[in-house]
């Protein structure tokens, strides 16, 4: 039975897509009650959204043809079932199967593309930037066009703030790499353990990785709330350069050291996270390192540094 009441309808995979998606809504204004979400159901998804409408679609990875089939299928169902006044995603699988056919049905339809994209549309957003009725939009001012408007990025909520002179030395830190089933990022924790290895407090977020050998207490997955809370008590905080991990630094003041990961590893599939890594430490929002490159100098210097959140200006899609 289709619900009465109209929905603005919000459909991202998790991640940083949804942390942005998440922000985004807040600028634009959209009510709590009139929010209904479709995206993958984990840890994130759960925190972030307990207060929403959610329906939960199936995990679908990249080049994921079976799954995919699943999401074109609900979106569907979620048409028929629910009356949508709009659609606005940042991708990626989900955007695909939902956007294309909000603009057949004669709904308005937005597609952001993630921050991660500093260069050049994702596969998801060429895909969907075919069908002319389907809004494009981009984060960075350098690459926008006729095809794709830019109205600011997730990153305007933030500026860096002052050095701390004298600060004391670390000596609680988190680690998190996000829940990217199937690519674990070793080097990562292979590079870190032995300079955390005298701290008070290590909290060890360790995604699909497999850490015993290397002396860590690891945990795969922890609930947003969770996380926010030990990086707000946090004196450094390193991570994957992935854009939820990023903006959960900066939105608890933290200055993240940022370790993007490496598709010729197979930490990834492709090397998106160097976009994401190279636009923070521009605007001097983030340090950015390799693996190799980590020294116990760059987590006390990160230490002493801030991140200041501001009011980005309102986001107008249309």
């Amino acid at each position: 039975m289709k619900h009465v009441d109209e929905n603005v309808l919000l459909v991202c995979s998790g991640g940083g897509h949804l942390r942005q998606l998440h922000g985004f809504a807040e600028r634009i204004g959209y009510p709590k009650d009139k929010q209904l979400w479709v995206t993958f159901r984990n840890a994130l998804s759960e925190s972030l959204l307990s207060d929403r409408q959610v329906v939960y679609a199936p995990f679908t990875g990249p080049r994921d043809l079976r799954n995919f089939v699943k999401l074109v299928s609900l979106a569907g169902r979620v048409f028929a079932d629910y009356r949508i006044s709009e659609v606005i995603s940042t991708g990626s699988s989900p955007a695909v199967a939902f956007l294309p056919r909000a603009a057949a049905r004669g709904i308005p339809a937005h597609y952001i593309e993630s921050a991660a994209r500093a260069d050049s549309p994702s596969l998801s957003g060429k895909l969907v930037s075919r069908d002319k009725r389907i809004q494009t939009y981009c984060q960075y001012p350098s690459w926008s066009d006729d095809r794709w408007a830019f109205r600011g990025s997730i990153f305007d909520e933030f500026v860096a703030g002052d050095v701390r002179e004298a600060a004391p030395p670390p000596r609680r830190a988190v680690v998190s790499v996000g829940t990217q089933e199937g690519y674990p990022f070793r080097r990562l924790f292979e590079a870190v353990a032995p300079l955390l290895a005298g701290y008070d407090e290590v909290l060890y977020q360790t995604g699909d990785c497999d850490v015993s050998d290397l002396g860590i207490d690891g945990r795969p997955s922890i609930s947003h709330a969770d996380l926010r809370t030990a990086v707000a008590s946090a004196d450094v905080v390193i991570t994957h350069a992935g854009v939820g991990a990023a903006l959960t630094a900066l939105e608890q003041s933290k200055h993240p050291i940022l370790i993007p990961r490496s598709v010729r590893y197979g930490e990834h599939v492709d090397d998106h996270q160097q976009q994401v890594a190279r636009e923070l430490e521009r605007r001097e929002l983030a340090t950015v390192r390799t693996p190799d490159q980590l020294t116990a100098e760059d987590l006390i210097s990160a230490s002493a540094r801030s991140a200041i959140t501001v009011v980005p200006p309102p986001l107008r899609l249309g």
